[in-house]
């Protein structure tokens, strides 16, 4: 969700050229000549003139059968078909140039042609954002050749191929025998199962199957994961795996398992190593502490009717309990009540809250950074929260950005201008560039963090966790270090800040439609920030890392206490 908005300069806009394809720069390149001309009448005329706009029409048709159609390449069609429809007069009856005799005329059409140059601007600074990026279509291929042109493909133009050390031939002799298997046994969810497990490896929480409903629908992640027992699990720092959630008349339930007892074996293993070995999820997972989360919630998945051997032992007993559970159909119950999703209330509604506490702090959550018309300004939203806060002496200020999936950077940047005094990097941007084969800046788009009055500047704690992701990193990334705030949480944010503006998308067999990241977001060195790297470490990384052992376990899960918050607070004491 990683969505930007740009800071335009003149160099950046012709820098812009390098993202148009030879097509939409042949329609540019005629457009503006053509549109000059007309502007500033010449007083030679020479027939070839009056075809070019003919011209421009062709690369426009070459375009479309091309299988451009991006906003980018409609904007630049559109006008050469305009400038086409306005000339075509000359095609058929040539005569000599004249200019209009009077005056009045002249300026009016000098005046059209200069806003007929608006679309081309307009074009080149965002032809960055707005560029053709073109599908890949191998859904009619193998599945091993299929994989391969994909591996291929990445092995180029993903972006963090390098940050991350990818060997991608390691990946092409690992993965394409079993594809080759899948194909020559006609195993279906072999070749499912393996398509899954190379995404997996690419430890990107950006990368999804972006027609792949898991809950609805897909056979082979029902027939693995698609029975539950009635709990879900957390594994504590020491290795130790506790139940984090019960339902209620859930075979769990019925065999005397409690919200906090401990897994000490589960299906012939110990709880410790039943949760390590854990693969399965509905999303790609960039850091271990994201991996960690999800292993949780399906370590205590199978499939329906498999009966498995449970010992386990209930909070504040000395002596394990052993059980017989049998996996049923509760529709991925577990999964759907761990998972954190935004509602449509939550999407209608303001993205930001907040209140001053009992205990006198000041409290603000963001749920998301996607703009919404609807509703006040988030600007707005934050700059009254603060002025409150300061009216009545707030001790302190804890924004919330647990949970936040991201939404629009620029929007990220803004927000946290209220926090600095000085204008801060938030980022550059790097695209794979076609022509050159190489990633490069687009210089039409940097963000950069402007101070914001009020400017709050007492002590600031910021709440994270794993399913902080996005542009819901951006904030505690670019304010970590400020002196005033302290980044507070269990674990660092998602380690997923790739761009989305033009995805890779490729088709592959069976009807799967892949994406992946097309940009990076670089640091004020223009180095790789925000992503996990080949040790799956990445994301904002908290000031004060809260220890996941028996004593916040019990606070947080079964007491119901918000011990981040907690947490926060005495960190601004101090």
């Amino acid at each position: 969700m990683n969505g930007r908005r740009r800071k335009m300069s003149v160099i950046g806009t012709i820098d812009s050229v390098k993202w148009l394809t030879v097509y939409e720069l042949v329609m540019c390149i005629i457009s503006l000549f053509v549109l000059t001309v007309y502007a500033v009448p010449i007083k030679k005329y020479s027939r070839w003139f009056d075809f070019l706009p003919s011209v421009g029409v062709l690369a426009a048709i070459a375009s479309i059968l091309s299988g451009d159609m991006t906003l980018l390449a409609l904007i630049i069609e559109s006008l050469t078909l305009i400038v086409f429809l306005c000339t075509i007069r000359r095609l058929f009856k040539p005569k000599v140039w004249t200019a209009p005799k009077k005056k009045a005329f002249r300026i009016v059409r000098s005046v059209i042609c200069v806003c007929g140059v608006v679309p081309i601007v307009f074009a080149l600074a965002n032809a960055g954002v707005l560029r053709y990026n073109p599908v890949s279509d191998f859904s009619g291929m193998s599945y091993s050749k299929a994989f391969v042109a994909m591996n291929e493909r990445l092995s180029r133009e993903y972006p963090f191929g390098e940050w991350k050390k990818i060997d991608w031939n390691e990946r092409r002799s690992k993965y394409e025998p079993i594809f080759k298997q899948a194909e020559k046994d006609k195993d279906f969810d072999l070749y499912y199962k393996t398509l899954r497990e190379y995404l997996s490896s690419l430890r990107d929480g950006h990368i999804k199957i972006v027609n792949d409903n898991v809950y609805d629908g897909n056979t082979v992640f029902k027939k693995e994961v698609g029975g539950g027992f009635g709990l879900s699990t957390i594994q504590l720092d020491n290795g130790k795996v506790f139940v984090s959630l019960v339902l209620e008349n859930s075979p769990a339930a019925k065999s005397g398992i409690k919200l906090g007892a401990e897994i000490v074996a589960w299906d012939g293993k110990t709880g410790k190593e039943a949760f390590d070995q854990t693969t399965w999820s509905e999303n790609n997972m960039a850091t271990d502490e994201v991996k960690r989360f999800n292993q949780g919630r399906y370590m205590v998945r199978a499939p329906i009717g498999k009966e498995i051997l449970v010992e386990f032992r209930n909070w504040g007993e000395s002596e394990p309990t052993r059980t017989k559970l049998m996996a049923y159909d509760d529709q991925f119950e577990t999964l759907k009540k761990t998972k954190i999703k935004l509602t449509q209330a939550d999407l209608d509604a303001s993205p930001i809250e907040g209140e001053i506490l009992a205990n006198g702090y000041g409290y603000v959550k963001i749920k998301h950074f996607l703009p919404n018309s609807n509703v006040t300004s988030p600007e707005k939203s934050l700059a009254d929260l603060l002025k409150m806060f300061q009216d009545r002496h707030a001790k302190g200020l804890i924004i919330d950005l647990r949970n936040n999936p991201g939404g629009e950077d620029q929007l990220a940047a803004n927000l946290a201008g209220f926090f600095v005094k000085e204008m801060k990097h938030y980022e550059y941007v790097s695209y794979y560039n076609r022509y050159t084969g190489k990633f490069e800046l687009n210089r039409n788009e940097v963000v950069k963090v402007k101070p914001a009055k009020p400017n709050f500047d007492g002590t600031v704690a910021i709440l994270i966790n794993s399913s902080t992701g996005s542009s819901g990193e951006g904030m505690p990334l670019v304010l970590k270090g400020v002196p005033n705030v302290k980044i507070v949480g269990f674990t660092s944010t998602a380690g997923s800040f790739g761009l989305m503006s033009s995805p890779i998308e490729i088709k592959m067999p069976e009807g799967y439609v892949i994406q992946f990241p097309d940009g990076r977001s670089l640091n004020q060195n223009k180095k790789v920030q925000g992503d996990a790297d080949q040790t799956a470490v990445g994301g904002a990384v908290p000031d004060i890392k809260i220890p996941l052992n028996e004593e916040t376990f019990k606070a947080s899960m079964m007491d119901g206490q918000d011990v981040e918050l907690q947490y926060a607070i005495e960190a601004m004491k101090k």
